[in-house]
This record gives structure tokens, C-alpha cells and sequence, in this order.
């Protein structure tokens, strides 16, 4: 990255280097190879307990895990969501919190819509980063949605230099922006004035839009639909998510709802595979689409793949259902799958139409891909089936599998347990949690071969796990991606989506 970043001036920041010798690594599935060791980056706190992750995903799940596509650019930029120590007036227990970037041990304030008198201050996020060092997410702007009662949120586009665009709402007083590409073009969602009892987003009606030079134009609904979501948003603007396609609850008591994919002005529905609910999470700069698909009954969901207008089932490891969560341009599919008698779930990529079980680390019983990069190196966790309990950040490359926290130096304090996102240079960024359940966002730096070096880790100061007790993030360990509160505008997309139905599907 070119642009110069701005460092954080007096704001106790931790930013904790760790290093191990070059080793050897056991695989989950019995074997054992070489790989190559990690400088941990911590980051974070910046002046509250918690810091994660930015970002935003969907695969099909239902567990309510934020994935993070878009978090962490090929330069090497990572956002971060973290707490400041400012009490949050309307979320009680929890503080306001704000978006950073990180870049080569650096961290940059990413400003705030401006904050008004009286006001405890505005929540902000980070969502997306493109190439050139820009981002998207929202901020509050210090005015109450009159339809909701709580704070309004704004998109907006941060410059490299962390100053802070408006890119508004389109005449309501909701919008997130999600995702942006190398173009500077920008997609998100936005609501009406409309109120509506099946809401995407905060109460209204909710669509998609596209942001570029300027301008913001709405990408509308499927037929029928009054609401869509976009989570994807390709080098040639297509744009990818997931819409209604009714205004009234089905036989299943949720409102149907359909993949899209938007292009050249125009939504097209995607299909399914029988069932009457899916949504796309990825699409590659070549087309491709995939994401998830009710079967008929809406009982089951497999992962898909659509391509020029074809929407084709892939398959699962013997089990009822699966979901993908990312393609990359050489057409890999990573996500997971359900095995024979639906207990236990791996992490899968989808090769050529052929499935490969990526098995778990250190026995567990589970385990879910949440992004994979152009040399097939994916990233996930590992744990319980609850993805909650025991998850363990890991890596597959060359075949097999391993926990990335025996890639780090023991003795950080800090357990890896979600890896959200590795680019193209093989850097990860995901969140872990201290021994106390603070949560904290990391970024994983591979070592050179060379490089024999040992640094201490700073144990001062908040990062040491025994200086403060943190009720909150004990007792919603789910939620530890980001700040509780962070992650509302993702959650309550996700809920309104699914209505909670196949959230079961990660407790089998």
C-alpha cells in the first residue's frame, strides 16, 4: 500500500508480535508435515475490552458467526471493530465502539460521522477493503430512527487516510455499506420508510444498493419480493445476495426467498434446488455464484453452484445438508458439509464437481471453511458442532489440516479460534479469546524460511488475561467476533432471513 497510514496516537493500543522456530505440525487426520510459522499480530485493546474483527459473510449455517470476507486486503490491510471506553447509552453493559484499520504493525482511526452535542459518542464498523486502501462499513450518525427507537446507522467510505464519507440512505434512515471492489464501486443495503413485519434489516423495507462516483442507486427485489440483501460484489460489479420473493408467510411459516445475482441493471433469480429458501455468498470475477439452497421441504439445504444461467446441486459427505461460503477464480468451492447421519459437519472444497472432507483438528467433531485463496490454502475453525465450544483456527494447504495455534508461539494468552480470511500472500485474519473470554482480532504474518528470530510477547497492561473479569463476552462466547453490539446490523439481517429455522442445523 502506498498510501501512508496514520498511527493511533493516545490510545493504549497492544499490538503484541510473536514468533516461534520453524517445526513440525501435526495434521487432524494423522498426518504430519512441515508448514511454516506465523507472527502473531494482536490487536488490540484500544481502550475497551474487546476488539475483532470486521466484516461481514453469510454461508448457510445459521450460527450467527460474522465471517469476515472483505476484512483483509492482498496489501495486507486489516480491519478491526474494537470497544472504546466510553459507555454505550443504548446497549447497557457494553461500550461504544469504532473502526480501525491495522497495516504492518500500524493502526489507523477511521473517523466518525460527526458526533452531536451531548452524544456519548457514535458506533462505527468496518465491513470491506479494497486494493487502494478504501473502506466501507457504517457509522452512527447521533440521530434516533424514529421507527425502531434506537440509533441510525449511515454507509459510509472511508479514504485511505481514515477521513469519513456519507454515502447515505436513500430517504430512510438505515443503510450498511458491505462490500467494496478494486473499481471503488460499493454495494449495500439501505432501508425505506415502509415499515415491514419481515424486515432484512432494522423494521423497514430493505434493498440492495450500488455506490459509485457519487451515486447511489437502488438495485430493487426479486418478483414478489419486497427485500434483499447483498453479500458479494465482483471485480465487474456483479452483485450477489439473497431477496424475497413474497410479502407473506409460506406453508413453512417463513417468507420465501431466493439467490440473485445483479448485473447490467437487471436482478436475475439464481433458482434453487426445490426449496424455497437460499442465498448466494460469493461470486468469482468469472461468474460463478455459489452460496445455499433449500431441497424441497425446506428441511435440508445443499450447497450450489450457478454458472450461465445453471444452478447445480453439490454434493455433501453423506449427510442432509451443506452450504459454501466462497469460490475463488480458479473455480475451488470452499464451505462445509453434513456427515452420514447428520451429528457432525467438516469443512469441504468442491473441486470440478468433486467433494474433499477436510476433516478437524485434534479430534473434534466439527469444522467449517470460511475462505480459501488463489493457492487453494483455506481457512476456518474447528470445534464443537455448537461453533461455539473448543474452536480452533486452522489452515488446510498441501492436504491436510492443522490448528493454527501450533503455528504461533505458545504462552500468548491467546487461544485462535475463528480464522476468517487469508489472501493471496498467505497473511490470516481472524479473532481469538483471552483466558478470560475477551476476544481479541489477530492477523497471522507467515515467517520466512530464514527468519530464526524469538520475541517476547508484551503481557502488560489489559492483554494480560487475569487484569479484568468480562461478563459479557463469557457469557455470549458466540458473539466475541466483535464487540457485542458490532455485529447488529449482520445479525439482524441474518435473523430476519433465516427466522431462525435452520439454526438447528449447527446443534445436530
Amino acid at each position: 500500500m502506498k498510501s501512508k497510514m496514520m498511527v493511533l496516537i493516545g490510545v493504549p493500543v497492544l499490538m503484541a508480535v510473536l514468533t516461534i522456530q520453524l517445526g513440525v505440525s501435526a495434521y487432524g487426520n494423522g498426518q504430519v508435515a512441515h508448514h511454516r510459522q506465523y507472527k502473531l499480530f494482536v490487536l488490540g485493546p484500544l481502550g475497551g475490552p474487546t476488539s475483532g474483527s470486521g466484516g461481514i459473510g453469510d454461508g448457510g449455517l445459521g450460527s450467527g458467526i460474522p465471517g469476515a470476507m472483505g476484512s483483509l486486503s492482498d496489501q495486507g490491510v486489516a480491519l478491526v471493530a474494537a470497544d472504546t471506553a466510553a459507555p454505550d447509552p443504548f446497549n447497557p453493559g457494553f461500550n461504544i465502539f469504532h473502526a480501525y484499520k491495522w497495516y504492518s504493525g500500524d493502526v489507523t482511526h477511521l473517523d466518525t460521522l460527526p458526533v452531536l452535542l451531548g452524544s456519548a459518542g457514535n458506533n462505527s464498523y468496518p465491513n470491506a477493503v479494497n486494493e487502494w486502501g478504501f473502506i466501507v462499513g457504517w457509522s452512527a450518525n447521533g440521530v434516533i430512527d424514529p421507527l425502531v427507537g434506537g440509533p441510525e446507522i449511515n454507509a459510509v467510505l472511508w479514504t485511505p487516510a481514515g477521513r469519513v464519507i456519507n454515502l447515505g440512505t436513500m430517504g430512510g434512515f438505515q443503510s450498511e455499506a458491505m462490500l467494496i471492489n478494486d473499481a471503488g464501486q460499493v454495494a449495500g443495503w439501505f432501508e425505506n420508510t415502509t415499515p415491514d413485519p419481515f424486515s432484512f434489516g432494522a423494521g423497514a423495507e430493505t434493498q440492495p444498493f450500488l455506490w459509485q462516483d457519487g451515486v447511489m442507486r437502488p438495485l430493487g427485489t426479486l418478483t414478489g419480493g419486497t427485500d434483499a440483501l447483498p453479500f458479494a460484489l465482483n471485480e465487474r460489479g456483479q452483485v450477489v445476495g439473497c431477496s424475497s420473493t413474497s410479502t407473506t408467510l409460506n406453508i413453512h411459516g417463513f417468507v420465501s426467498f431466493d439467490p440473485f445475482i445483479w448485473e447490467k441493471g437487471k436482478m436475475t433469480d439464481v433458482g434453487s434446488l426445490g426449496g424455497l429458501g437460499g442465498c448466494a455468498a460469493s461470486i468469482n470475477n468469472r461468474g460463478q455464484v455459489v452460496g445455499y439452497s433449500d431441497l424441497e421441504g425446506d428441511t435440508q439445504q445443499h450447497a450450489f453452484l450457478w454458472e450461465k444461467g445453471t444452478i447445480t446441486d453439490l454434493s455433501t459427505l453423506g449427510g442432509s445438508s451443506g452450504g459454501a461460503n466462497v469460490i475463488n477464480d480458479g473455480g475451488e468451492i470452499a464451505g462445509f458439509a453434513f456427515l452420514t447421519g447428520d451429528q457432525a459437519f467438516h469443512a469441504t472444497i468442491w473441486t470440478n464437481g468433486v467433494i474433499t472432507d477436510l476433516q478437524t483438528v485434534d479430534g473434534n467433531p466439527c469444522s467449517v471453511a470460511l475462505d480459501m485463496n488463489s493457492q487453494e490454502q483455506v481457512v476456518g475453525s474447528s470445534g464443537d458442532c455448537d461453533l461455539v465450544s473448543n474452536q480452533h483456527a486452522f489452515l488446510w494447504e498441501n492436504g491436510g489440516i492443522v490448528d493454527l495455534n501450533t503455528l504461533v508461539p505458545a504462552g500468548s494468552g491467546l487461544q485462535l479460534q475463528f480464522a476468517f480470511q487469508i489472501n493471496k500472500r498467505g497473511e490470516i485474519a481472524g479473532f481469538g479469546a483471552l483466558a478470560n473470554g475477551d476476544p481479541r482480532a489477530f492477523v497471522l504474518i507467515p515467517r520466512d524460511a530464514d527468519d530464526d528470530s524469538e520475541e517476547t510477547i508484551n503481557a502488560g497492561g489489559s492483554n494480560n488475561p487475569g487484569a479484568r473479569a468480562a461478563p459479557q463476552a463469557a457469557a455470549r462466547p458466540s458473539e466475541a467476533a466483535a464487540p457485542t453490539n458490532a455485529a447488529a446490523a449482520w445479525r439482524r439481517a441474518r435473523m430476519a432471513l433465516r427466522f431462525g429455522r435452520l439454526g438447528s442445523l449447527a446443534s445436530r
